[in-house]
């Protein structure tokens, strides 16, 4: 079964939203698309500022009677706070979900099946990457897999290049495209109106995306500095470490400033550590071309 391993996941909580008009009131929030969603299944998605900015980030689970969104638990009361003040007169039920179970997940060395957990609770696949395996929700740990600690699950996001909210973006401050969630499944662009909606259409069809969220390696392969490090290329900063595991990590980086030194093969550097920039292969994102347009788009 591609040596399952798995760890508690104890920054996230549960949100459930029910009612006979659920599926509509997020359905005209929310950056995936509802409406497509099966019982059993989960969309990662957003819901965004009216100027298109992420507010927050989460997983959204079907289940019987709605839906359960698994968000940082940091920021889980104002998420609560947020739809409270959409919902208005809408039949919908809002309410955080406290009943012992955790949040698991469950990773091995390539894509799992959530079969053998989902008869003990709620499992699903992680939808943004296969490889990123599977997200369980359980009133105890899952049989049949090698508790790890929490490091080995973040070192494997990293080394695939999936950003996570908190980590690699500041709510608040960064469009869906700048951490690739119209990479990851999580913004339908045909699904119609949603909150922040005409910002992240706008950006995705003019192709005007140039921060990027990229992976990063040392040249020498010592440890990358702390997060916050701004990158340097060509002298000028073009971006800043987000996540770091040891050699290796993520960046926001403007493609279109560091793009002639990647292609010189100009030393760039974090701090005063020589790094290379390169593009996540699942990510089909190319380095600009010199007019200063980004290709690999569609």
């Amino acid at each position: 079964m591609s040596n399952p391993r798995f760890c508690q996941l104890e920054d996230r909580a549960l949100v459930r939203i029910g009612g006979e008009a659920a599926q509509p009131f997020l359905q005209g929030l929310v950056t995936c698309n509802i409406d497509e969603l099966e019982t059993g299944e989960a969309e990662y998605g957003a819901l965004l500022t009216p100027q298109g900015k992420i507010l927050f980030d989460f997983f959204i689970l079907r289940i019987a009677d709605g839906f359960i969104a698994d968000i940082d638990a940091s920021m889980a009361s104002d998420f609560i706070k947020r739809m409270m003040f959409y919902r208005l007169r809408a039949k919908v039920e809002i309410e955080a979900v406290d009943d012992g179970r955790g949040v698991y997940a469950i990773f091995g060395d390539g894509p799992l099946d959530p079969a053998p957990w989902s008869a003990a609770g709620l499992a699903v696949r992680d939808p943004r990457l296969p490889e990123m395996g599977i997200r369980a929700y359980l009133p105890s740990p899952p049989d049949g897999a090698e508790e790890v600690p929490v490091e080995d699950y973040e070192a494997m996001r990293i080394g695939l290049g999936v950003p996570q909210g908190g980590r690699d973006f500041t709510y608040g401050d960064a469009f869906p495209h700048d951490v690739l969630m119209d990479r990851i499944a999580g913004v339908d662009f045909a699904k119609g109106c949603y909150v922040g909606q005409e910002v992240v259409s706008r950006m995705q069809h003019r192709g005007t995306a140039r921060k990027r969220t990229i992976l990063v390696r040392t040249a020498s392969g010592e440890d990358l500095p702390q997060p916050g490090t701004e990158v340097l290329a060509g002298g000028k900063t073009v971006g800043t470490l987000t996540s770091v595991a040891g050699n290796r990590g993520l960046a926001m980086i403007r493609l279109d400033r560091a793009a002639p030194s990647v292609a010189a093969s100009e030393t760039i550097l974090a701090g005063s550590t020589a790094i290379v920039l390169s593009l996540q292969e699942w990510s089909k994102l190319e380095w600009p071309v010199a007019d200063g347009g980004e290709t690999g788009t569609a």
